[in-house]
């Protein structure tokens, strides 16, 4: 509402509670200096009075005013005031020690004495108060620029404008965010205070101040009429509303109306609100009545400065902001979810996923955060359905347990895949639409490179996506971009380091990495933390020996030892083996390098297991990319290149969040190769959701490929860097992938499924349950965690089939086994899966490593061939054994194991379906990811980058200019 119109809307509204004084005593509350509140920062109060206690003098007998105190009602007025806030501030710290309550000052008024009033009062009280002075011309711009800069600031509680009223503009008050606006003038407090909501607004401190005199004035207050002159502003409103509540007769006029001796006479109470000089001619008064005076003259008489009640406001305007302290104390506490579902209206036949996505229209994702609990302050918006979540939440609810957490794995799949991330999103819209339960999905982020060659999006499918799914297959909000600037930046870095070093002198090199500038050289702090891991104490650039600078520029890196290559997040076959340096600039030296998929950078490794900033910053600095000729490792932090890379990362670390179609949200965060890496979504993001969910709330996530990779590298090496422990595992199976390990004949993608898998065969399916499906239980349960059985059904799938897989699921162990509808029907065809996921989340998980860190890096990967895969024993390469050696030389070793091997077969051979027996795992070399922190064996050949078919889906991909809509997404 528009200031003009609230004037009339008060009536008939909840009284405020206003503290009442005594009764009885005689005020004379004078001002130093009148300026109205919200205007000016030096508004005070002056209350006449027309007659004796007695009230039988006349106009004529009107006390003359003169160099009066305000007596010792007014004087324990404002001592009740300051004891309360005082008690109040106590209770607060007392809950809260580390709340420091803060006033910021703007002031841009040479008149320093209101302001000295309100520090003092601050004193009093215990508040912390910031000072910021502006000159008095100052514009308008320079005044927002700073109260913006106090919106940002957390430590800032509540914000008084002490400047001169014509810098106070509509425009300024509506600047300062209504929480911290501990004066109550911005239109939303002035709006609350009209509506009669105060839970979040304030009752400006001059309206509170007015009303206290007014209360202790000896006439009742009901019934009493009341004259505002010059009430047009917020101060005005407010003050008009207070009245009214109060059962008080209001009367407005301005000041130069004609009708003005006429009004004063009528009333019981005169209020002066118009800036400048102003009085009332005792002749106008009647006996009795009081006048207060806002104005905005230095009030004196025959010369004198006449003491004011200025104390009273200011004591007020810090109660103020004690309140506005605790209000943010409280809303740091965790909130209760408000989530709103979407809802679906499912068609058969099953529309296509980018036709199903766009049928449905999101919420906006500022709403999404109030519903789960986000404060405004913890999000980062990037357009209107996705948002980048800040760390700060896990300070704020660090006290706060956290909820069941839920992985879903899958047995080994077929080359087409068997839907997990619809299962993870079905799972969570059961949970949150239907079961009404604090749920969460968090996924990790796709590759470009898959979206447009073979597998497509990642979004889910059907009526299990995240939306907008063309968003979420994208760009997102660009952190595989940033992996991929780091990544690169890493890789210029060496050649350029490379080169450098042959085609310098360690003077020339010296002199050129440690520069003048302005006369003077000094090692940057990154320079100086190589001295010190050289053991060279001494900081003074022109004081080291020559060997000292020597050792100091010469990583000496050998180019045929250098690990790191360079990423693109594209399918490009042609940049697996690749020359670099042919430009006659790099003077010959030229060397063999390679490409991988971006997703398969240990940066991204490093994200999705960093637990914050500074965790992040150092994996990034311990980053091995090579080692010398003298077969040192060489890291990110000896090029000085791991400063620039938490720069580029420092937006990446924060998870983005998203929802499904149901309005569930969801946290899309990091994307690591499953293979090489460990295939999950971030730690961060999971700690983030099991925060927001609450105690009884369900966080589920997913792990890449078959339970044998995904699941084992979820435990080993993602649970033993965040110290979570997950309580169900939800195991995705499909009776086409049961077949094909039944002995069904090969799939592969792009090729039509034969007819065994569309036609009923329970005797496939019997051996797939008795052979993969057992035997991935059985992984589960090394584990100490309860197993749930997802069936995931295709419209091929028969009833006899169905419930053959859940009966024997159940027979191998499983807590229970369900089929899954959530493709075709959404969060209510997989309503018994959440409830089956519930009642194991409610039993005990005895969760425990497969090895222990202590463990040698041998009998690691031993135990993970013979009690995962299933192998007899493993046999070492040459170069896999020195590689070991050299590991444990550089004390490595306590580092956990992350196979790289095939997804398509328990063994390392992808033609081996079923549960393979009677193999020696071939370990044909070892690599370490020492900024990640973990050793990856290679089991046969990896590729890192993978090529486009014949036929790739960006075939199908295209724009229309009009609408601007994406088609062929899938």
């Amino acid at each position: 509402m528009r200031l003009s119109t609230l004037r009339h809307a008060c009536r008939n509204l909840p009284t405020p509670s206003v503290h009442q004084p005594r009764t009885g005593v005689r005020v004379f509350g004078l001002a130093k200096r009148s300026l109205p509140l919200g205007h000016s920062s030096n508004s005070q109060l002056l209350l006449r009075a027309a007659s004796s206690i007695s009230g039988t003098t006349s106009a004529e007998k009107a006390p003359k005013l003169g160099k009066q105190t305000d007596g010792p009602g007014y004087e324990n007025t404002i001592r009740e005031n300051v004891q309360r806030t005082k008690e109040e501030m106590v209770a607060l710290q007392r809950g809260h020690p580390a709340l420091k309550p803060t006033l910021a000052i703007i002031q841009a008024d040479e008149d320093d004495r209101l302001l000295e009033i309100n520090k003092k009062m601050a004193g009093k009280i215990g508040l912390n108060i910031i000072q910021i002075c502006l000159p008095r011309e100052c514009t308008e711009d320079e005044i927002i620029e700073e109260v913006l800069k106090l919106n940002e600031d957390p430590r800032v509680h509540g914000v008084y404008l002490h400047l001169p009223p014509a810098s106070l503009t509509s425009r300024v008050l509506n600047t300062l965010r209504p929480e911290k606006d501990v004066d109550g003038v911005s239109d939303l407090n002035v709006g609350r205070l009209v509506r009669g909501d105060m839970s979040q607004g304030f009752t400006p401190p001059l309206a509170n101040a007015v009303m206290e005199l007014l209360a202790r004035h000896d006439t009742p207050m009901e019934g009493r009429t009341v004259l505002v002159v010059g009430g047009e502003g917020p101060l005005g409103v407010a003050l008009q509303c207070l009245m009214q509540r109060r059962g008080m007769v209001v009367l407005n006029s301005r000041r130069s109306s004609e009708g003005l001796q006429k009004q004063v006479m009528q009333a019981n109470a005169v209020v002066l609100l118009a800036a400048g000089h102003m009085d009332v001619p005792p002749t106008w008064l009647r006996s009795g009545t009081a006048v207060i005076h806002c104005g905005s003259a230095l009030m004196t008489d025959h010369g004198m400065e006449i003491s004011g009640v200025g104390p009273l406001t200011a004591a007020l305007r810090m109660q103020n902001v004690v309140q506005s302290s605790s209000r943010w104390a409280q809303a740091q506490q965790y909130r209760p979810w408000t989530l709103r579902s979407l809802k679906l209206q499912p068609l058969s036949p099953v529309p296509s996923d980018i036709e199903i996505s766009r049928a449905q229209t999101p919420k906006p994702v500022d709403q999404l955060a109030q519903e789960i609990g986000l404060l405004q302050e913890e999000t980062e918006a990037y357009g209107r359905t996705k948002a980048k979540v800040r760390l700060s939440l896990l300070d704020r609810l660090r006290e706060q347990p956290d909820g069941k957490y839920v992985l879903v794995a899958g047995i080994t799949p077929t080359p087409l895949g068997e839907g997990k991330s619809t299962v993870v999103i079905g799972l969570v819209q059961a949970l949150s639409a239907h079961l009404k339960l604090n749920s969460f999905a968090c996924l990790r982020q796709p590759s470009q490179g898959p979206t447009f060659g073979v597998k497509g999006g990642a979004a889910g499918g059907g009526y299990a996506q995240v939306i907008p799914m063309e968003e979420f297959n994208l760009h997102l909000t660009g952190d595989i971009h940033a992996i991929t600037a780091a990544n690169n930046l890493v890789a210029a870095a060496i050649d350029a380091r490379m080169l450098h070093e042959a085609t310098q002198k360690d003077k020339a090199l010296y002199s050129r990495l440690v520069p003048s500038v302005n006369g003077v050289r000094r090692f940057s702090p990154i320079q100086i933390a190589r001295l010190r891991r050289l053991g060279i104490s001494e900081i003074d650039p022109s004081a080291l020996t020559p060997q000292e600078v020597s050792s100091f520029v010469r990583l000496d890196l050998d180019p045929a030892k250098v690990t790191w290559q360079r990423v693109v997040d594209t399918n490009d076959r042609f940049l697996r083996k690749i020359t670099v340096g042919q430009a006659s600039t790099e003077k010959g030296h030229v060397r063999e390098t390679q490409f991988d998929i971006a997703v398969a950078s240990e940066i991204m490794a490093i994200l999705a297991l960093a637990d914050g900033l500074g965790d992040m910053k150092t994996r990034l600095e311990r980053m091995v990319v090579g080692s010398s000729r003298s077969g040192q490792p060489v890291t990110a932090e000896d090029l000085g290149v791991s400063g620039a890379l938490a720069v580029l990362m420092k937006d990446a670390i924060k998870p983005t969040l998203m929802q499904t179609l149901e309005g569930s949200p969801v946290f899309v965060h990091a994307g690591p190769f499953a293979n090489i890496a460990h295939g999950n979504s971030s730690v961060l993001a999971d700690k983030l959701a099991l925060k927001l969910v609450g105690e009884d709330g369900f966080v589920v996530t997913e792990a890449g490929f078959g339970a044998d990779i995904g699941m084992e590298k979820f435990f080993n090496i993602k649970c033993r860097a965040s110290g979570l422990r997950p309580n169900v595992v939800v195991l995705v199976a499909t009776v086409r992938a049961l077949k094909m390990h039944g002995g069904g004949p090969n799939v592969s993608a792009g090729s039509p499924l034969p007819r065994e898998y569309i036609d009923e065969n329970l005797s496939l399916v019997a051996k797939g349950c008795s052979s993969n499906l057992r035997k991935q239980i059985q992984i589960a349960h090394l584990f100490g965690v309860p197993v749930v059985v997802a069936l995931n059904v295709f419209k091929t799938d028969t009833q006899a089939e169905i419930d053959l897989v859940c009966q024997m699921a159940k027979e191998s162990g499983a807590s229970d086994a369900v089929p899954c509808h959530h493709w075709a029907r959404g969060g209510r065809g997989s309503v018994e899966l959440a409830q089956a996921v519930k009642q194991a989340g409610s039993q005990p998980s005895h969760f425990q490593f497969l090895y222990s860190q202590e463990t040698p890096i041998v009998e690691k990967i031993r135990m993970i061939a013979q009690k995962v895969y299933g192998a007899d024993d493993i046999e070492l390469s040459p170069e896999a054994q020195a590689k070991i050696d050299y590991y444990n030389q550089q004390g490595y070793g306590k580092l956990p194991i992350c196979m790289a091997k095939t997804h398509l077969s328990l063994s390392h051979l992808p033609e081996k379906k079923g549960t393979p027996t009677g193999f020696t795992l071939p370990i044909r070399d070892i690599r370490a990811s020492i900024g990640a922190g973990f050793i990856y064996p290679l089991v046969g050949t990896m590729s890192t980058m993978p090529g486009l078919p014949t036929r790739p889906c960006f075939y199908d991909i295209d724009l229309d200019p009009v609408t601007e809509e994406i088609t062929g997404l899938f």
